[in-house]
């Protein structure tokens, strides 16, 4: 297929449960009959909502995405504790009753209050971080014991919704609102430890990526019957996730051929700018450097 040719755009998917995002990533590959599609951050095999897949062009704005933000909603389980976390895993500690009965919704409120903030949170063992090359879940899988180190995340908002009640367990719905880097299962896992009779993670749903939020997601049928229709066009992108700097036509025919111009852009925090052309064509993304554009992707056009 020729350079340029083939869907191009962001494609905002309501992930099922039961599929890595890696089978998403295939399934969309034969629904637009392209290889050029890849994701932005990814949802384990339990959780279901909002999964940011590229194609065509737009896998080049996938790495220099501040999503920095998320929400999900989801449904933690109190007096178990499992090996990964989540559902997924065996049952590794089951707390008396008595224990569990104990527990009143002060309890687990102030519990979940406490890890609110900016915080020092330990990644689940059974997660996609690196350790020595490779996977940690690959490790864990293969018998090894795995004890990440805790890193800084912020968990805005812990709301509380329904408390259910069982003879030897409580299940507690809530929203959460964090950065990116946070694991939910963490969150359920050491709410858990906290109250003395251990957490796990039993439903989640990813209801926001930065500015992509459910209500907006195409489920897999969907994808099916409109094709490419679906697909966020780049200019729409561009604008919805980056500082933007609108050039004249003379600018845009140097950007789009890599000179590196004046900057003249919005004051650079460290992340990405986006050019636009007056039609709102997306250019390039950039960053200042010595006074200059230094581009980290440019779209010549087609």
């Amino acid at each position: 297929m020729p350079s340029g040719v083939g869907p191009s755009g962001l494609l905002v998917l309501d992930k099922p449960s039961g599929m890595t995002s890696h089978d998403v990533v295939g399934r969309v590959r034969r629904v637009l009959g392209t290889r050029k599609v890849g994701h932005a951050g990814t949802l384990d095999p339990m959780a279901t909502g909002v999964l940011l897949i590229g194609v065509g062009r737009a896998t080049r704005l996938l790495g220099h995405f501040a999503l920095a933000d998320k929400a999900y909603a989801a449904t933690i389980r109190l007096g178990q504790s499992t090996v990964t976390d989540d559902a997924e895993g065996e049952i590794a500690i089951v707390s008396p009753a008595k224990a569990v009965q104990a527990l009143d919704e002060v309890d687990i409120t102030d519990g979940l209050a406490r890890l609110t903030g900016t915080i020092q949170q330990r990644p689940s063992a059974v997660s996609a971080i690196k350790v020595d090359g490779r996977r940690a879940y690959d490790r864990v899988r293969s018998g090894e014991d795995v004890e990440l180190a805790a890193r800084t995340v912020v968990i805005s908002r812990i709301e509380v919704g329904e408390i259910g009640w069982q003879p030897d367990s409580v299940d507690v719905d809530v929203r959460v609102e964090c950065s990116t880097g946070t694991y939910v299962r963490a969150i359920a896992r050491d709410l858990g430890e906290d109250l003395g009779v251990g957490g796990h993670l039993v439903a989640l749903r990813r209801t926001r990526v930065g500015p992509f939020g459910i209500d907006e997601a195409v489920d897999l049928p969907g994808l099916d019957d409109a094709g490419a229709g679906v697909l966020l066009p780049l200019s729409v992108v561009g604008r919805r996730c980056f500082p933007l700097w609108w050039v004249d036509e003379a600018t845009a025919q140097q950007v789009r051929h890599g000179v590196r111009v004046p900057w003249a852009g919005p004051a650079s925090d460290g992340g990405a700018t986006a050019l636009v052309a007056a039609d709102g064509d997306l250019l390039a993304l950039a960053e200042e450097d010595d006074g200059r554009a230094r581009y980290l992707v440019v779209f010549p056009g087609d």
